[in-house]
């Protein structure tokens, strides 16, 4: 860095470049709490909000408020346990409307599942021989 920054000017000593990268490099980073795991988000979604802990309940929030499809996926699933827990079966059709539309649509992730299944296998047919670099030929060659 020193022979990059004396060319544009920099009078400053060798050492002194290497002590300043020397205290950067030694000082702790921010310290970032990190973000929870899939399962423990899925928990949260999935439990009654009356029962999540005040901490759980913002860290909750704050994972909402950064992904609006999980947003809108707690609204469906917190609608869907409230119709199951309280018995309201007059709402049940326009959850029946939602899966017949899943069934009838043709959109869906059956290519992907597939890649990703047949990915699966070829690993397993390989389990403990080789590297990714084998799996990557593999898969790039089936």
């Amino acid at each position: 860095m020193w022979e990059e920054i004396v060319p544009l000017g920099y009078q400053g000593s060798y050492q002194r470049v290497r002590a300043c990268f020397r205290e950067k490099r030694l000082s702790p980073g921010p310290v970032t709490a990190r973000p929870p795991s899939p399962r423990v988000v899925a928990g949260w979604i999935l439990r009654r909000p009356e029962t999540l802990t005040e901490t759980d309940h913002l860290r909750l929030k704050a994972v909402l408020v950064h992904c609006p499809e999980l947003d809108a996926l707690t609204g469906h699933v917190r609608s869907f346990g409230q119709t199951l827990t309280e018995r309201q079966g007059e709402r049940l059709p326009q959850w029946l409307d939602a899966v017949i539309a899943g069934l009838t649509l043709p959109w869906n992730s059956g290519v992907v599942e597939g890649n990703v299944n047949r990915i699966k296998m070829l690993k397993r047919q390989m389990f403990g021989r080789a590297g990714f670099q084998l799996l990557r030929k593999r898969a790039l060659l089936s």
